[in-house]
């Protein structure tokens, strides 16, 4: 389940950041206190795309939010912020993945609810796409994920998205083609194993 913070959880958190790590020079306070508290939610979602198991998303985004932190007044206010956000939780989320201490499975995990819909077979079928698709989306290599999420499901431009993850345009929409070819092919697999067509 998708845990979420209020407007004062978040901004005494972003104190409590600021207190730990001084802001660099030029930047300013409030300019974290607002990103944090409007971005949190959207880069917890990106976390747990990118595969962040819901044990420890809590942390990641902390670690991700102190990156932000140091790394202000780097930012162009030109450019938009999530796919700029998306990067620091990219860069995170696989870090923690080489970790030798995350490599194992958890058998038990359990299942996501969904929103309520108007019959349980509904809400089931919800359940299995929702699982199809972070199954499929958890077989994608990192750096295939990470242009998947930011270009199907965030809706940044390939400009957006080289410049965040510092690669080439062409590398970006081939590493989207592989993705969207490799997705694909498992929701497939998976619909054939479960007997649909």
């Amino acid at each position: 389940m998708t845990k979420s913070i209020s407007p004062s959880q978040a901004k005494e958190m972003a104190s409590d950041a600021a207190t730990v790590h001084p802001p660099p020079l030029g930047a300013e306070g409030s300019d974290f206190q607002a990103i944090f508290s409007c971005q949190f939610q959207y880069v917890w979602n990106a976390l747990r795309r990118l595969g962040i198991p819901d044990r420890d998303l809590e942390d990641v985004t902390h670690d991700v939010f102190l990156r932000v932190y140091r790394q202000l007044h780097r930012y162009d206010r030109a450019r938009p912020v999530r796919p700029w956000l998306f990067a620091f939780a990219f860069r995170v989320a696989s870090d923690y993945r080489r970790l030798a201490s995350h490599r194992r499975e958890v058998l038990d995990s359990p299942m996501d609810s969904v929103d309520p819909e108007p019959t349980a077979i509904d809400r089931l079928l919800r359940a299995e796409m929702l699982s199809a698709g972070r199954a499929a989306l958890d077989t994608l290599e990192m750096g295939r994920r990470a242009v998947f999420i930011l270009y199907e499901l965030d809706g940044c431009s390939m400009q957006e998205i080289a410049l965040a993850l510092e690669i080439p345009v062409n590398t970006a929409y081939s590493r989207l083609r592989l993705a969207r070819e490799q997705f694909q092919a498992i929701l497939e697999r998976t619909q054939r194993s479960r007997g649909c067509r």
